[in-house]
């Protein structure tokens, strides 16, 4: 019952990954400039978003923007780097927690947008911040088991209702500090996309393989941090923890027998804050050097956060470099995939 859930790969590819960057620029000053008679009233020092969390700034979608416009750019950005026409691709995974509605999915947008063929198959596929990995993971199963050749995974965020929701909320009289530090986490939260084009090793030699993947789930603190598209609520400390624990429960069994713990030209960790990130380095004895980060310019932009930050390093990786993605989500789930430069 202990074990991971573990996945090797041979047959899978990444073949190019993409990201856009939203347009407006939303500082931790600002935010701190508009909440600051909560501040005063719950006698709360304001800077805690830059000075502790170590979010300088976040983005948001321009008004005239759909969080979907960012998708199907990211998307077609993935497939002209990757050299793939539209018409070649098997399967959209739409990722993003973002959603105007409940049905019709967002990936039928997307696949519109994208001109992809009647016979691309396409989904979504949530599961919190975790979200892309997991869709990355589907589309690699697929391929590997030849039902399809070319998968296209995508992700955007729109962080401004559940901000704008949250603000308006704690600016309202009788709101104590603990009602701020719940909805807190509300604030560090960002705007963008991208998008992965994965596919058949033996079709494209020039990708960057797919090594293994290992799940770990910890379900018991599934209420620690629940949301929607008009609030957040989070144990900030005791998400903290369950997620160290979690992460060290899967690091334990998967590090020495993977060679994880040496070797790794890069970690791409979630992007949630610097706590988080100086912790679980510590935790894990991972060097920090090595471990990019968004969070400060891009804030956490959930499951899209730690192939964001992949993108935006990934000219910066040599061939044969071994990176390691490692990602996690509210319920509590955590996943690791490896990939060959």
């Amino acid at each position: 019952m202990s074990r991971n859930s573990t996945h090797r790969y041979d047959r899978t590819v990444i073949l190019g990954v993409e990201r856009v960057e939203a347009s407006v620029v939303v500082t931790s000053a600002e935010l701190d400039e508009r909440l600051s008679d909560v501040y005063r009233r719950t006698r709360m020092r304001p800077g805690l978003l830059e000075g502790l969390v170590g979010i300088r700034e976040r983005r948001r979608w321009a008004d005239d923007v759909a969080f979907t416009d960012g998708a199907v750019a990211a998307g077609e950005a993935a497939l002209a780097v990757s050299g793939v026409r539209p018409e070649q691709v098997d399967l959209l995974v739409n990722t993003s927690l973002s959603r105007s509605w409940l049905e019709p999915s967002t990936a039928v947008v997307i696949h519109d947008a994208l001109g992809l063929s009647p016979g691309c198959q396409n989904f979504d596929v949530t599961n919190a911040c975790l979200g892309f990995m997991n869709g990355m993971e589907i589309a690699a199963a697929m391929i590997e088991s030849g039902m399809i050749d070319v998968a296209l995974v995508v992700d955007s965020e729109d962080s401004q209702p559940v901000q704008e929701s949250t603000i308006r909320r704690l600016s309202v009289d009788g709101v104590t500090s603990r009602d701020l530090m719940s909805e807190f986490a509300a604030l560090t939260l960002g705007s963008g996309a991208v998008a992965m084009v994965l596919a058949r090793a033996d079709q494209h030699p020039e990708g960057h393989g797919l090594v293994a993947g290992v799940s770990r789930a910890a379900t018991q603190h599934h209420e620690l941090c629940v949301g929607d598209n008009d609030v957040m609520r989070t144990d900030l400390k005791g998400l903290l923890e369950a997620g160290l624990d979690l992460s060290s429960g899967l690091w334990d069994g998967a590090a020495s027998e993977f060679g994880w713990d040496d070797d790794i030209s890069r970690y791409f960790l979630h992007q949630i804050s610097q706590v988080h990130t100086d912790a679980i380095c510590e935790r894990l004895k991972i060097d920090p050097e090595l471990v990019p980060r968004s969070f400060p310019e891009f804030g956490n932009i959930g499951p899209a956060s730690v192939a964001f930050t992949l993108a935006g390093e990934a000219d910066t990786l040599a061939p044969g470099d071994r990176v390691l993605l490692m990602g996690i989500g509210s319920g509590l789930n955590a996943s690791c995939i490896e990939v060959r430069w």
